[in-house]
């Protein structure tokens, strides 16, 4: 395919009809609002409303449990009542919350504009996640795209997001904070009309709208198969959170200083931008069943690499970033191998129905495990502030989760592999089958 734009993403988003389009932009613009401004909450809390350290955390734990806790919520509400509803619900909601969070000056205002923000997520994410993956599924049935491809520019999209964002924040630094969350809230007020306007109605995928939220939530519970795969896939969410938790203390052992934080995130959206399609389309022929747990043993190698690393004072300049950038390429590394066939796995487990309960559940238990494993990896990251032989502790036990789930994900995902493609994978029942 010729023309002026020729990157891989490009040509294969041209490819799409107009719904998946729309999703995947939808994914774009909800990043660039949403990293337009959380990630200035912190300095914002602290500077401009002087609230003590401990209120912060307070503030930022609210945020995490408000999103990724309530997954589950919004995923059964788009089974129930259809993508279009949820998604709009979840734009009017995010829209709300900016608004209390340009105009909020004290505790309880903004805890209430935070919680807004991180439930906008909860509602809005299960819904797209679900809909992508059954506009996949059509569309790999007619030939046009394979599911994995979709989700892998759902990757590229969210990552364009997350880097246009912060920088838009970072250019808004110089006003008010209150500006910058009426920019987001115009933001999302585009998106929310795209929706109104583009979005179908009647888009759902199978099985949904027929029972309760509470029954699709059992369907879910009952899936043996899914809730193994669940526990994990968990240890990637986890093992991500390190950018920011684990990633500055390995800088300021190697370096002194965070300063090139910012300089290996920008590395990192360029690995995504520039290798994900082609790293998916070489996973997708390897098969989950090898692909699956080579992502995850990636994920653990880089965790690996800075506990070999921690115990030594590091090299003069440059290379003293070798472990952290190693760190950071092969984390990522494993993530684009692994999660768009995870997010392709995910509607074979659930039988292709009931896919918003099943994206749902499955961040929500991601965000339970960062809840609890950063707590006490946050605790053993005392060690590796400075080098000598205890450092490497709380790096071997990071490469020791996803090295973990690598082994249980092999085991899982040869015996999904005996389904033939295109087709629901078995469940394990637990005292009835799984199904409508």
């Amino acid at each position: 395919m010729s023309g002026r734009f020729s990157w891989a993403p490009v040509v294969l988003f041209r490819r799409l009809p107009a719904v998946p389009r729309l999703l995947l932009l939808s994914q774009l613009a909800f990043n660039v609002g949403f990293y337009l401004v959380v990630p200035f909450l912190a300095v914002h809390l602290t500077e401009d409303l002087a609230l003590a350290g401990g209120l912060v955390g307070l503030v930022l734990g609210v945020r995490t449990f408000s999103q990724q806790g309530l997954f589950f919520v919004g995923g059964g509400l788009a089974d129930r009542f259809g993508v279009k509803p949820v998604v709009v619900v979840g734009c009017l909601v995010r829209i709300a919350g900016f608004a209390v969070l340009a105009v909020a000056t004290s505790l309880p205002a903004v805890l209430l504009g935070t919680v807004l923000v991180g439930f906008a997520a909860a509602l809005f994410s299960p819904a797209v996640e679900s809909a992508l993956a059954d506009q996949g599924q059509r569309l790999e049935a007619a030939g046009v795209v394979t599911r994995a491809e979709v989700f892998g520019l759902d990757a590229i999209a969210s990552k364009l997001g997350s880097v246009t964002g912060p920088a838009l924040g970072a250019a808004l630094l110089t006003v008010p904070f209150s500006v910058t969350c009426w920019v987001a809230a115009g933001v999302f007020a585009v998106v929310l009309a795209a929706h109104l306007r583009w979005l179908p109605g009647d888009l759902r995928t199978e099985g949904s709208g027929e029972e309760s939220v509470l029954a699709g939530w059992g369907h879910v519970l009952r899936n043996r198969t899914f809730l193994v795969f669940t526990a994990g896939y968990c240890t990637y969410l986890l093992s991500y959170n390190q950018l920011y938790l684990a990633l500055p203390v390995e800088l300021s052992r190697a370096t002194g200083s965070q300063g090139a934080l910012g300089w290996l995130f920008v590395l990192a959206a360029v690995s995504v931008l520039v290798f994900q399609l082609p790293i998916t389309a070489r996973a997708r022929r390897a098969g989950a069943h090898r692909a699956l747990p080579f992502g995850f043993a990636l994920m653990s190698a880089s965790f690996a690499l800075v506990a070999a690393c921690a115990p030594f004072v590091p090299p003069a300049g440059i290379w003293a970033l070798a472990p952290a950038t190693g760190m950071v390429l092969l984390l990522y590394a494993g993530q684009m191998v692994a999660v768009p066939l995870a997010q392709d796995l995910v509607p074979r487990l659930a039988g292709e129905r009931r896919l918003g309960a099943h994206f749902g559940f499955l961040a929500s238990a991601g965000g339970a495990a960062v809840l609890v494993g950063s707590t006490g990896v946050g605790a053993l990251l005392d060690l590796a502030g400075e080098p000598r032989p205890a450092a490497t502790v709380p790096w071997l036990v990071l490469a020791a989760l996803p090295a973990a789930s690598a082994i249980g994900l092999a085991v899982l995902t040869r015996r999904i592999s005996r389904t033939p493609a295109g087709r629901p994978a078995p469940a394990v029942p637990a005292e009835e089958p799984v199904g409508p």
